[in-house]
């Protein structure tokens, strides 16, 4: 395909680490946006010149004029409020539904062919929202969440395990947040299912921690994640670019699928040049369906509020 352009949009620590990831690993010519003049094009300037490093090829571009995003291939939104000690994903709903709004609006009028990738919080309903207002095909509207979970949760067990976390494939499902649902039964280790090699105990410890691991890192560093989140954001949108039919957890729309309709929830599923090109079904028990189920309900319970804002 002819060289790529993508959309970086915030140039705060999420939005500024994707640029220099996707730079790094040659995407394509990157643009990095935010409202604060200066932000984005001091940032930008700093991750172009360390091309000259790592002799990458592409163009690093940055500023607040959205026509800088025009024909864009792929739109990543990382502008919103990011959360603070003692604040839920839940709180910062009606601000960054506003922003979201927004964001979309330009989407549409400057590069309306484009793929949209949410990392902003409360991550499935502002997926939601971007869907809704760019009026985009759902496959084209994804949200970065499951890729991030499944890499805690990965990143925990081979601390626990004391193994390569290379070997180690996790599935979580679910809404981004407190009422995710981990899989042990499909989490592998070199194709090892994750129960026949820890007791519950232990796998129990994991999900609380996986659940707990964006509250975890604010409370240390006193606000968000952004190393791990970007990378996700990233890895999605070479899944996209490349046509690699990756398979991974994303927050993508659903219509049927695992009984959950009409609502945009954490699923694996196959990424390539059509964006999600199938949501893959998995074969899950009672009580993994019953999790979901209650998961999925407390994101139609959000979009149900944010429908009345935007």
């Amino acid at each position: 395909m002819s060289k790529a352009k993508v959309t970086i949009v915030g140039a705060g620590n999420v939005g500024a680490t994707a640029a220099f990831i996707a730079a790094s690993r040659a995407l394509g010519d990157v643009v990095l946006l935010d409202i604060v003049p200066g932000l984005a094009e001091g940032k930008a300037l700093d991750i172009a010149q360390s091309k000259g490093i790592f002799a990458s090829a592409g163009k690093v571009t940055g500023g607040t004029d959205w026509d800088l995003a025009a024909d864009s291939d792929i739109v990543i939104i990382t502008s919103g409020l990011a959360r603070k000690p003692g604040m839920s994903r839940d709180d910062l709903l009606a601000k960054n539904a506003g922003i979201v709004k927004s964001v979309a609006q330009q989407i549409v009028r400057t590069c309306p062919n484009s793929f949209i990738i949410v990392v902003c919080n409360p991550l499935d309903v502002m997926t939601y929202v971007a869907a809704k207002v760019s009026g985009f095909k759902k496959s084209k509207v994804i949200g970065m969440a499951g890729a991030l979970d499944s890499a805690r949760f990965a990143c925990f067990a081979a601390d626990e395990l004391k193994c390569d976390i290379g070997d180690i494939q996790g599935v979580l499902m679910g809404g981004h947040g407190d009422d995710m649902v981990p899989l042990p039964r499909f989490t592998s280790v070199a194709g090892i299912p994750l129960p026949c090699l820890l007791p519950q105990d232990k796998i129990d410890e994991l999900i609380s921690r996986t659940r707990n691991g964006g509250i975890e890192i604010v409370n240390l560093l006193g606000f968000s994640a952004y190393y791990a989140p970007a990378a996700g954001a990233i890895r999605m949108a070479e899944a996209i670019l490349n046509d690699s039919k990756t398979i991974l957890s994303c927050c993508a729309f659903c219509d049927g699928q695992y009984g959950i309709h009409n609502t945009y929830v954490g699923v694996p599923v196959k990424l390539g040049a059509g964006g999600v090109e199938e949501i893959i079904l998995l074969d899950l028990n009672e009580q993994e369906k019953a999790q979901l189920a209650a998961s999925a309900a407390h994101v139609n319970a959000m979009v149900e509020k944010v429908d009345t804002m935007i």
